[in-house]
């Protein structure tokens, strides 16, 4: 029998998309099941699925209204109840003979969603809903708790990804459904008793792209095929969480097959983005790059986009995802109106509207099979088909450890872009360098690290592997982007929030690199020849003495630093008193500072002299969030990141999001839905 499946993302930000939704999209697809995904706001989610169904109910009473053009204020009515009248006319339909009719039926869905009678009729068979950060734990809960509502069978709610792995206990304890952890790597895991599923290993199932096409939420990765050449680590790092998520080393992953599978159905993908922990302690690292090789990733490699559109009405034609690949359909039809001039515009603009196919609300997938005949041959001649760099890119990093200058040599076989390697901790400084030293050797320019800090390490660490990167990028003519990344607890009530402080940090320190990374998007840009100073120096601090007392600044001087430095003198003022206070009232500022904590009752708990009570109004009298975005020298910083993040997609891959200081996105969960009961599984 055909199941009801809804793959469920919880509504945080993030760059990549949830594989192993996408995996089990495949899995019910094989079974014949109908799949949907969504992330996004859940009561959002619940108007979508009552408008769909009032919308048809309207089109019932009357054919002749175009319900669809309406969309939006159905959702409103259904939403808020608005005045009746007024929605009437808004609509058009204040003489309509059937006004009664489409009144009583409006007013129905919207007594049914305020009532919360979703609640009574659950149309899902089964909800799986992914995991990711265990600092997302708040919303991820929300999004489990409401997934309870409209699931039939709350044994049916599944549950996986990176928090269930890591908090399994804590999250059964919370939401009283037992996590699944791990991988499914093992065949029939889900559904034992279905002769088709017995066999099938979801874990090796290729990818399916077109549920991606479901959502308004844009993942950054744009084109790109996202696979493994081998699984788990060989290391057991106490800051890593992939000994737990991946326990076994697997040498190497049969992809070929699976790669043939994804280009097959949603055609050619420009870049290889490769999600392994630890490909170079593979012993099988030659033949991994021989197939890289043959999927079309050798040096100097181009790629032309193959026809998007052809793809999507070829799958449409076969019934394969027709709400994602109707909305791909829509959006690649009117991404091509800019590219076209004269009559031919006009004359294609002219058969989509005819077809009401240039506003979403309108779009249907028998809309968009009549009018493609009469719109691909000029799709084809004015799409875009210039040739374009291909890219590879070891997503999660290289370890130095294992680099010796064979594997360099035949690394460089490959479109790598950029060349990942980790730098974890200072002791690695040596095979690090020699690392960088063999990139360069073989012409790989362009190299990016995670440089992980707030764990065992000391600032002062943190600076100088910085500054060795600045230091390596001048010596061997390499750009080093590093992305300094602040460690979480992997385990315990701490990893479910970002407040976590190293016990060679504090609270203020961190904040203080946060703030320095702020405009950059994490980004420490590298040393360039051409610039005499490079934003390392100028942001961290000349030496060592400088980077600590930038530690101990104000946030919104370290941000607005322009601003407040020439503009409004406060930072001057700052370093003057900083470095004049006394050995003692020094050491009570400090202790004041690092605390990050500067009500009065903290302040006056350490019993400052008068000067330093008086040196703490510049933690006090002006705040990062009473300055407007007007400082030129901070939207000049910050638009030369952006610019980069968005002419480079292989530069927005590496973005690291640990430094922004915003809260998960509200899920608005009613908190007065009814508890309802489950069984314990």
């Amino acid at each position: 029998m055909k199941r009801n499946i809804l793959l469920v993302e919880p509504n945080y930000s993030n760059k990549y998309p949830p594989i192993g939704l996408m995996k089990i999209a495949t899995y019910h697809r094989m079974l014949g099941d109908d799949v949907r995904f969504y992330k996004g706001n859940m009561q959002d989610f619940i108007i979508d699925l009552l408008y769909e169904d009032c919308v048809e109910k309207l089109m019932n009473i009357d054919s002749e209204v175009p319900w669809r053009t309406h969309k939006s204020a159905i959702k409103r009515f259904i939403k808020l109840k608005k005045n009746q009248l007024i929605f009437l006319e808004e609509l058009g339909l204040q003489n309509n003979d059937y006004k009664e009719l489409i009144l009583r039926c409006l007013i129905d869905f919207a007594d049914y969603y305020r009532k919360k009678k979703y609640i009574e009729s659950p149309r899902f068979d089964r909800i799986y809903v992914t995991t990711l950060f265990t600092f997302y734990w708040k919303i991820t809960i929300e999004t489990i708790n409401f997934c309870k509502y409209l699931v039939k069978d709350i044994n049916e709610l599944k549950i996986g990804g990176v928090l269930a792995s890591l908090l399994p206990t804590e999250l059964e304890n919370e939401v009283r459904i037992k996590p699944i952890t791990g991988l499914l790597d093992k065949p029939g895991e889900l559904d034992p008793e279905m002769s088709k599923a017995k066999k099938i290993i979801i874990d090796n199932l290729p990818l399916d792209y077109s549920i991606l096409d479901e959502i308004e939420y844009e993942y950054p990765t744009k084109s790109a095929y996202f696979t493994f050449m081998t699984k788990g680590c060989t290391r057991k790092c106490a800051f890593c969480s992939v000994p737990k998520l991946e326990p076994e080393y697997k040498p190497k992953i049969e992809t070929i097959d699976k790669f043939q599978e994804v280009k097959k159905r949603f055609g050619d993908q420009q870049n290889l983005l490769l999600m392994d922990n630890n490909v170079l302690a593979s012993p099988k690292f030659h033949e991994i790059i021989d197939e890289i090789k043959d999927m079309g990733f050798h040096k100097g490699a181009t790629y032309v986009e193959p026809n998007q559109l052809e793809i999507a009405v070829k799958n449409l034609e076969s019934g394969f995802n027709d709400k994602g690949l109707t909305r791909r359909a829509f959006r690649l039809m009117n991404e091509l109106i800019s590219r076209l001039k004269g009559d031919v515009a006009q004359n294609y603009y002219d058969i989509l509207a005819d077809k009401d196919l240039l506003n979403l609300d309108t779009v249907t997938k028998e809309k968009i099979l009549e009018v493609y005949p009469h719109i691909k041959d000029t799709y084809e001649k004015y799409r875009n088909k210039t040739p374009r760099l291909r890219y590879v890119d070891f997503n999660q990093g290289t370890d130095c450890r294992y680099v010796t200058e064979d594997l360099m040599k035949k690394m460089s076989e490959i479109p790598i872009r950029p060349l990942r390697i980790a730098f974890d901790y200072l002791g690695l400084r040596e095979k690090y360098t020699e690392a960088v030293r063999l990139a360069a050797k073989y012409g790989i320019k362009e190299l990016s690290n995670y440089i992980l800090y707030n764990f065992n390490d000391k600032p002062e660490e943190l600076y100088e592997r910085l500054k060795i990167n600045v230091e390596l990028g001048k010596e061997f003519g390499v750009a080093i982007f590093s992305f300094p990344m602040k460690f979480i607890p992997l385990f315990g009530d701490e990893a479910k929030h970002r407040q976590h402080t190293g016990k060679f940090w504090n609270k203020k320190f961190v904040r203080a690199v946060q703030s320095i990374l702020n405009v950059s998007k994490g980004i420490v840009a590298p040393y360039h020849p051409n610039k005499k100073a490079t934003f390392f120096y100028e942001a961290f601090g000349k030496d060592l003495d400088e980077f600590f007392e930038i530690l101990h600044m104000p946030e919104t001087y370290i941000i607005y630093r322009h601003l407040c430095r020439h503009k409004l003198d406060y930072t001057k003022v700052w370093e003057e008193e900083y470095r004049s206070l006394s050995v003692k009232d020094l050491r009570v500022a400090q202790e004041i500072i690092r605390s990050n904590d500067f009500s009065n009752e903290n302040i006056l708990k350490k019993k400052p002299s008068k000067k330093v009570k008086h040196f703490m109004r510049h933690y006090r009298m002006i705040s990062r969030n009473s300055i407007e975005e007007n400082d030129k020298e901070y939207k000049k910083i910050k638009k030369l990141y952006d610019d980069m993040i968005k002419n480079d997609q292989f530069i927005d891959l590496t973005l690291t999001y640990d430094f922004e200081a915003t809260e998960d996105r509200k899920l608005n969960y009613d908190s007065q839905l009814p508890l309802i009961k489950y069984a314990r599984i």
